[in-house]
C-alpha cells in the first residue's frame, strides 16, 4: 500500500510552534510598550505643571518693573496666600513639595527611557550617523542637567539667601537688585546660560508633550512647533528681562 508523503502531521506540528513563537515573545514588547507609553505620559504632565509653574514665577518676577513697593508686596503676598486657612507661608511649601515630585518624576522618567532607548540598540555603530534632530532634541540630556543646577542654585541664591552674600529677609526687591549687580557678572552670566537652556529645552518638550498626548496631523504638527517655539522666546525675554534690566541700571 502507497504511503501518502502529503500527510498535513509536519504542518500540524509546525503551526503550534508558530503560534508559541508569536505569541509569548510578542507579550513582552506589549508590555515593554505600555510601560514606556506610560512614562512619556508622565514626562509630559510633569513638564506640563512645570511650564505653568514658570510662567506663573515669570509674570510675578516682572512686577520688578513696577517698583520695590509692588515687587515687595508681591513677595509677601506669596507668603500670605491661602490664609487663614492655612498658616503662614504653608502655600509655598505645598507648592515646592508638588514641583519637587513633578521635577523628580520626570527625571526619573527620562533616566528610564534612555536607559531603554540604549538597550534597544546595544551596538554602537562604528562610525556615527549625523543626527537629523533639532539641535534643541539633540541637547535635551545636558540641557536638563544645566537646568537642574541652575534650580538648586538659584534656591540656594535668592530664596534661602545663602549664596547671596547682599540678602536681605522679607526684602526681595533688595535681593533681586543686588544679586545681578555689574560685579556680580558671573551671576547674570550663569543666569542667562540657564534660561536658555530652558528656552531650548522647553522647545522641544512642549512638542514631545503635544505627540505624547495625541497630537498627529501635520497641521497640528505645525501649529505645536510654532507654539512652542514662541512659547519658549517669550520665557526665555521674559525671565532675562530682569537681571539684564538691573545690570543696565533700568532698574536699581
Amino acid at each position: 500500500m502507497a504511503v501518502d508523503i502529503s500527510t498535513p502531521t509536519p504542518r500540524a506540528t509546525a503551526e503550534p510552534a508558530r503560534k508559541t513563537l508569536a505569541g509569548k515573545p510578542a507579550l513582552k514588547p506589549r508590555r515593554g510598550t505600555r510601560s514606556s507609553l506610560a512614562l512619556k505620559i508622565l514626562m509630559a504632565l510633569t513638564g506640563l505643571l512645570l511650564v505653568g509653574f514658570l510662567y506663573a514665577h515669570m509674570i510675578g518676577n516682572l512686577k520688578i518693573f513696577f517698583g520695590a513697593e509692588t515687587f515687595d508686596h508681591y513677595g509677601e503676598w506669596l507668603r500670605t496666600l491661602g490664609t487663614p486657612l492655612l498658616p503662614h507661608e504653608w502655600f509655598l511649601w505645598i507648592q515646592r513639595g508638588i514641583l519637587t515630585f513633578a521635577v523628580v518624576a520626570h527625571i526619573v522618567a527620562a533616566t528610564i527611557l534612555a536607559r531603554r532607548a540604549r538597550k534597544a540598540r546595544p551596538v554602537r555603530y562604528v562610525h556615527r550617523p549625523k543626527v537629523q534632530g533639532s539641535y534643541a532634541a539633540r541637547t535635551m540630556r545636558w540641557g536638563g542637567v544645566i537646568i537642574l543646577l541652575f534650580v538648586i542654585y538659584h534656591i540656594l541664591d535668592l530664596t534661602t539667601g545663602t549664596l547671596n552674600p547682599n540678602a536681605a529677609p522679607g526684602q526681595p526687591y533688595a535681593n533681586v537688585t543686588a544679586d545681578f549687580t555689574p560685579d556680580r557678572w558671573y551671576v547674570t552670566l550663569f543666569y542667562t546660560l540657564s534660561i536658555v537652556a530652558v528656552g531650548f529645552h522647553l522647545r522641544h518638550g512642549l512638542f514631545s508633550a503635544v505627540r505624547t498626548l495625541g497630537q498627529r496631523t501635520a497641521r497640528g504638527e505645525r501649529i505645536a512647533r510654532g507654539a512652542a517655539l514662541l512659547l519658549s522666546v517669550v520665557l526665555v525675554v521674559g525671565y532675562l528681562s530682569v537681571p539684564f534690566a538691573v545690570l543696565t541700571g533700568l532698574v536699581d
